[in-house]
């Protein structure tokens, strides 16, 4: 008697599991985005957000917690409920934090699940239209010649563009000053007028201000040119042939969730990245999908925190 109880628990908890799963949403959703309304990641979250709305017939509302390179909005999530109307939009610092800050008050490898891939897409080094140098070769030669004098912008301490900076001073063999913002857009603020001399700026964020003539792009991080600039050499083409860098988003929930619920907001968002309207977006913001399956994003995810890892430890990075 005591196992049918049991038994006929078990399958009330998977009928209702199931059941909160294809009701979903029953109400509006929220996600966090770790950074500043205009960042690189805040323009592709929003875009996502639109469509998702669109798609789920419920509102999806998104909230800037910028700050800590992304772990505000990440340790938010974290200590959200696992029902699906709490997500998290993040990008390659949620993995670099994980990698490199031992005592974060919160884990991304175990309060965190990976739902969604959204966007793969490399920097584009920026400086303002009045800075001398024209190319990478001419940076790393003023870097030389006055060390410790040029800065390099950032979205905040650790995050992937953070990174693009130390591999680039490791790399050339300079010594440029980091300079860490609250997002892309402040960083962006003192680029341009020079009060900082780069920044290896976000697709969205750096590519119209290329095409405006705001600032130069020197160079793309990608191993090959981007498709939609393809005359902005990458870094690799000018001095540095192993120099490679990916900004990646995509969505996570708390690890809390159910399965089901999680593999249900997986299809949905993977639909909406399928229609021609949110590809024409992301194409127009400079960003390359990167649609992939619940399962692979995940491995990705950890194989990610375990490869900044090394990176860390190679250049005696602290982040504390």
């Amino acid at each position: 008697m005591n196992v049918q109880r049991v038994l006929l628990a078990a399958l009330a908890a998977c009928l209702a599991c199931a059941a909160q799963a294809q009701q979903y949403p029953a109400k509006p959703v929220k996600v966090y985005i770790g950074y500043a309304a205009g960042s690189s990641t805040d323009i592709v979250g929003r875009v996502m957000a639109d469509r998702m709305a669109a798609h789920w017939k419920q509102s999806v509302i998104v909230e800037n917690r910028g700050g800590a390179a992304g772990n505000v909005a990440a340790e938010a999530a974290a200590r959200s409920p696992g029902d699906g109307y709490t997500l998290l939009f993040a990008q390659n610092g949620l993995a670099i934090s994980a990698a490199a800050i031992p005592n974060l008050p919160y884990s991304a490898e175990r309060d965190l699940v990976a739902i969604a891939p959204v966007a793969a897409t490399p920097h584009i080094l920026i400086v303002g239209a009045d800075f001398p140098a024209k190319n990478v070769q001419e940076l790393i030669a003023r870097a030389k010649a006055e060390p410790g004098r040029l800065t390099y912008a950032s979205s905040g301490v650790g995050n992937s563009d953070h990174l693009c900076g130390e591999l680039f001073n490791l790399m050339a063999g300079i010594s440029a000053v980091h300079v860490p913002y609250k997002g892309g857009a402040p960083a962006v603020q003192d680029v341009i007028p020079g009060r900082v001399s780069y920044y290896f700026a976000g697709m969205p964020v750096g590519l119209p201000l290329a095409k405006s003539g705001r600032g130069r792009a020197l160079g793309v991080t990608s191993r090959q040119r981007y498709p939609g600039a393809p005359d902005i050499p990458t870094i690799a083409e000018q001095g540095l042939p192993d120099y490679e860098a990916t900004l990646w988003q995509g969505f996570f929930a708390p690890a809390s969730i159910d399965p089901a619920l999680g593999a249900r907001i997986a299809r949905d968002i993977e639909a909406v990245l399928k229609l021609p309207d949110t590809r024409l977006k992301l194409d127009r913001a400079g960003v390359t999908l990167f649609e992939d399956s619940q399962a692979n994003f995940r491995r990705f995810f950890h194989a990610e925190i375990a490869k900044w890892k090394e990176v860390v430890k190679k250049t005696n990075l602290k982040l504390e």
